[in-house]
């Protein structure tokens, strides 16, 4: 009601001001105990998941952001998120979110699961149309949000790995190795080594035709998108030189000849 007496009080409560977060205020309040609410510690913590991670890592940023125990970390990842095959993996969605921090690990489960499918929604009736799976759309958008460089080589990169998976050929990407092998040390996604190539496991796309059982990340949009509209190419072998950019070719040979060209 008045603003000279909540400037007062946020001066006198706090001269840091009001940090970023939720707090719970009713209209009831005078300016001294409005102040004395927002400049305390907020109950809702903003948390920022990027897009690309798999469940573990989503887990150690809602650990730290909302003080969870490392049993209830380890109870999100084997418990709260593993209760269905098709939830296990790939429907936590990359975004930005406001969390109550007494919230459960399962209720944060679900308010990234709800996320996925208010923004999956627009492509489902797609994929039916194409006859597409979701499950299968969103564990090829999971490669592609590993594989790809960036959002402008997704759509190809998608039409390469498509065409692998229409003439019967093994994918054969890094990135499922990875997700198989886990952290050993340098990270989830540290480069893979030869002997991973010869690991017997359903994620070795080197060894096994087809997809892997379940997505190996959580894919943003555009790569969803780009798994639903991959580009139309003859391409079969694809790398990305030392800066990024792909290069793709019809044969082996011509593959070799990149790889010498660029990566060498």
């Amino acid at each position: 009601k008045n603003d000279w007496a909540f400037n007062l009080a946020l001066k006198l409560k706090n001269n840091n001001g009001i940090k970023p977060g939720g707090y719970k205020i009713s209209k009831s309040m005078s300016a001294w105990r409005l102040a004395g609410a927002v400049t305390g510690e907020s109950y809702m913590q903003w948390v920022v998941i990027p897009e690309g991670l798999r469940k573990e890592e989503i887990a150690e940023i809602l650990a730290k952001k909302l003080n969870w125990t490392k049993a209830e970390k380890d109870k999100w990842i084997k418990v709260d998120t593993s209760i269905t095959s098709d939830y296990f993996e790939g429907v936590y969605f990359p975004d930005t979110y406001l969390i109550p921090e007494d919230e459960s690990t399962v209720d944060v489960a679900k308010r990234l699961q709800a996320k996925f499918q208010e923004k999956f929604a627009p492509f489902a009736s797609k994929a039916t149309a194409k006859n597409i799976k979701w499950t299968t759309l969103i564990k090829l958008a999971s490669i592609l949000q590993r594989e790809a460089a960036g959002t402008d080589d997704m759509p190809l990169v998608a039409g390469i790995l498509w065409n692998r998976l229409n003439q019967g050929m093994k994918l054969e990407v890094d990135t499922t190795l990875q997700y198989m092998r886990g952290d050993v040390g340098d990270g989830y996604w540290a480069p893979i080594k030869l002997s991973d190539k010869k690991t017997d496991s359903p994620f070795n796309t080197y060894m096994y035709k087809g997809l892997p059982p379940h997505p190996i990340a959580n894919p943003g949009l555009e790569a969803i998108r780009a798994a639903l509209n991959p580009d139309e190419t003859e391409c079969i072998f694809y790398i990305h030189d030392h800066s990024g950019n792909i290069h793709c070719t019809q044969t082996y040979e011509e593959h070799l000849q990149n790889v010498q060209e660029y990566l060498r």
